[in-house]
């Protein structure tokens, strides 16, 4: 079973959405993201997204490397690396340049891996 790194900060500064936030419109970021809340609209995110097992995002997400433990219904555009952890639950359609699905995660919609 992989783990999640949740360290988001070795590359700058982690803005931080706690359980229980509800976010609703364009979410964007040029920093880290740690994600336990709820957001429904676009997410742009400059950096890397790691959403812990309470989180939950209606709306399509780019980002530059994700880590997924919770639910997204919308399209992801990852850069570099999409990692769906076990509790994962995904229902849109991926594209990213590395994929990495541990056993659990739940994903519907069309894959595209591609290359730098």
């Amino acid at each position: 079973m992989s783990q999640v790194n949740n360290n988001t900060t070795e590359n700058g500064l982690t803005c931080v959405i706690a359980e229980g936030t509800k976010i609703e419109g364009k979410f964007t970021c040029s920093e880290n993201v740690r994600l336990d809340g709820q957001i429904k609209g676009q997410v742009n995110i400059t950096k890397k997204l790691v959403m812990g097992t309470s989180s939950f995002i209606d709306g399509n997400i780019n980002a530059q490397s994700t880590a997924v433990q919770g639910k997204i219904k919308g399209n992801l555009v990852i850069s570099e690396t999409l990692q769906l952890l076990p509790s994962a639950n995904v229902e849109g359609d991926i594209a990213s340049q590395s994929f990495i699905v541990d056993e659990g995660a739940v994903y519907n919609g069309s894959l595209s891996v591609k290359k730098k």
